[in-house]
C-alpha cells in the first residue's frame, strides 16, 4: 500500500485527500493487502473500535493515532457536470453498461485519485470506477454518465435511489455507538485488524461506499 504522510496541521481538504489516497490506493491493488469492514459502531475506547459488521459479527479494530477519519455529506445530480471527477460503485447492467449503487463526488483537489476501473467489495460482482464525467445524457430510468479514465471509458446509469455524496470533515469524537462506518483495515500476522482510515456517518448521512 502506498503510504501518504499527513500532518495534523493540514486543512480539511488536505486531510480528506490524504485519507482517500490511502483508501483508493489500497483498493487498486497495493503491496499490503487491505479489506473493508462495514457496519455500525458498538463501542470506541482509546484506540479500540468495535464494529458490528454486515455479517452480524463484532469486529475489533485498532484505530492508531495516524488513522484518518472523514465523513460524507449529501450532494445531488446537479453537482455532477461535464469535467467532474467522481467515484461510483456499480453493478453490471445491460449492453455492457453499469448501474450505480452510489456516486461519490471528489473535491477538485482530489482529481485523479485512484483513477480507473476495478472490482469492489460492496456487493458480489460490484465494481468501483474513479473517472471524469465526459457527458451526462438524460434518460427515463436515470441519467447516464459517460465516464473516461486513463485507458478506458464506462457508461453508468444513475437510478433515482442511488445516494450521491461528497467528503466532509470528521474526527475521532464522531466514532460514536450506532454510527455507520467503513473502515479500511490491514490484518496482521496475529490476526489483529488495524485501520488505515475510517469513514463515519454524520449528520444523518451514512457512507454508501
Amino acid at each position: 500500500m502506498r503510504i501518504v504522510a499527513c500532518g495534523r496541521g493540514h486543512q480539511a481538504a488536505g486531510l480528506l485527500g490524504c485519507l482517500m489516497s490511502v483508501v483508493v490506493s489500497a483498493a487498486a491493488g497495493a503491496q499490503t493487502p487491505t479489506s473493508r469492514v462495514r457496519g455500525a459502531i458498538e463501542s470506541f475506547s482509546g484506540t479500540e473500535l468495535v464494529v458490528k459488521s454486515r455479517m452480524g459479527e463484532n469486529e475489533k479494530i485498532v484505530v492508531p493515532e495516524n488513522a484518518r477519519v472523514a465523513s460524507v455529506a449529501k450532494a445531488s445530480l446537479a453537482d455532477i457536470k461535464s469535467g467532474t471527477f467522481i467515484g461510483t460503485a456499480a453493478m453490471p447492467a445491460e449492453a455492457g453498461s453499469l448501474r450505480a449503487l452510489e456516486v461519490l463526488i471528489f473535491p477538485e483537489s482530489m482529481r485523479g485519485t485512484g483513477e480507473g476501473h476495478r472490482p469492489w467489495d460492496l456487493l458480489p460482482e460490484s465494481t468501483m470506477t474513479n473517472a471524469t464525467v465526459a457527458e451526462t445524457v438524460e434518460k427515463v430510468d436515470g441519467p447516464i454518465l459517460n465516464l473516461t479514465y486513463n485507458g478506458g471509458e464506462k457508461k453508468v446509469v444513475v437510478p433515482p435511489d442511488a445516494p450521491i455524496v461528497t467528503f466532509a470533515p470528521a474526527d475521532r469524537s464522531d466514532l460514536k455507538p450506532g454510527a455507520r462506518v467503513i473502515a479500511t483495515v490491514t490484518k496482521g500476522p496475529d490476526g489483529v485488524l488495524t485501520a488505515t482510515s475510517v469513514v463515519v456517518g454524520k449528520n444523518g448521512v451514512d457512507p454508501p461506499m
